[in-house]
């Protein structure tokens, strides 16, 4: 399928990131956030003090399933109040009863990067571990978009190796678990080079990108790009892949990577969908979206 006629209309006007936040700002006008309660705290962590915003549902039951949830933006952008952490977060506690903990993780910085960032998701999910029984959570969930679907990939790689509680289930959405990206099939460039250049993942950006996290180009740790690493004995994974995607060759060979150590895998392609459709409210005119929201629920909460 083509980019969907709703986000192709857009891009003529787009030249970066801003400009495509903007852009989308128009798609998501009248959306209305659902009902829940939602919590801001901060806990422990060895960089100091980690923001973490708890969402529970309010007009519907808990399920008992709970997910620590974190945002992309490269690993050096987002934050709490971007679409694809709150609005993920309350869609996911409003609709299926899950207990959402999105993290709000230091950025890198020149100098200043990995492991700082996947430090904070790691001490939020040991906070969200023991937090559990007193949440009314049984079945716990870790997961993130993006740059955020590497760095709970990084937990789950942490938590594997130290013999801690596992996740139930890790859920990533259009994941970059690979330095370098696998490269793209032919069948997917066509689409791509109606996207700018500017909001792409082409080998300009990621470098950068890479460094500014990393601070290197080689020797990547295991943890901070999971797919370059042992990904045996992972928990089961849950993957939305973006159709129109420079990065949707990384998440789907990290499916075929987890698929050939016996981890079980389920994995939609979201149709017509650029990289970052979380990011989006889920509108009528963008079905997708919600389809994403609740294929990755379905591998958490019993409904």
């Amino acid at each position: 399928m083509p980019i969907h006629p709703l986000l192709a209309d857009l891009l003529p006007a787009v030249h970066d990131w801003d400009t495509w936040g903007a852009a989308l700002t128009t798609l998501g006008a009248g959306y209305r956030l659902p009902d829940v309660k939602v919590e801001d705290l901060a806990v422990d962590g060895p960089h100091g003090p980690v923001a973490v915003r708890l969402y529970r549902p309010v007009d519907r039951p808990a399920s008992g399933a709970g997910l620590l949830w974190a945002h992309g933006g490269g690993f050096a952008y987002g934050d709490l109040d971007m679409a694809e952490a709150h609005v993920v977060s309350a869609e996911l506690a409003a609709r299926h009863g899950i207990v959402v903990a999105s993290v709000g993780y230091r950025l890198a910085t020149p100098g200043a990067g990995y492991p700082v960032p996947l430090d904070d998701v790691d001490a939020a999910w040991s906070w969200f571990v023991d937090a559990a029984p007193s949440l009314g959570v049984e079945r716990l969930g870790l997961g993130g978009a993006s740059a955020g679907a590497a760095l709970t990939g990084g937990v789950a790689v942490r938590v594997r190796d130290r013999g801690t509680r596992a996740p139930d289930a890790l859920l990533l959405a259009y994941p970059g678990m690979h330095f370098p990206s696998p490269a793209l099939p032919d069948e997917q460039v066509d689409d791509l080079r109606r996207v700018p250049r500017g909001i792409r993942f082409l080998p300009d950006a990621l470098l950068p990108m890479t460094l500014t996290y990393l601070g290197r180009l080689s020797g990547v740790p295991a943890d901070a790009m999971p797919g370059n690493g042992d990904v045996a004995g992972l928990p089961p994974t849950t993957v939305v892949l973006s159709e129109v995607d420079d990065l949707r060759p990384s998440g789907e060979v990290f499916v075929l990577q987890l698929q050939d150590a016996g981890v079980p895998t389920r994995v939609m392609v979201a149709a017509g969908m650029l990289h970052g459709h979380l990011d989006i409210p889920p509108v009528p005119g963008l079905p997708a979206i919600g389809e994403s929201l609740d294929f990755l629920a379905a591998a958490l909460a019993r409904d």
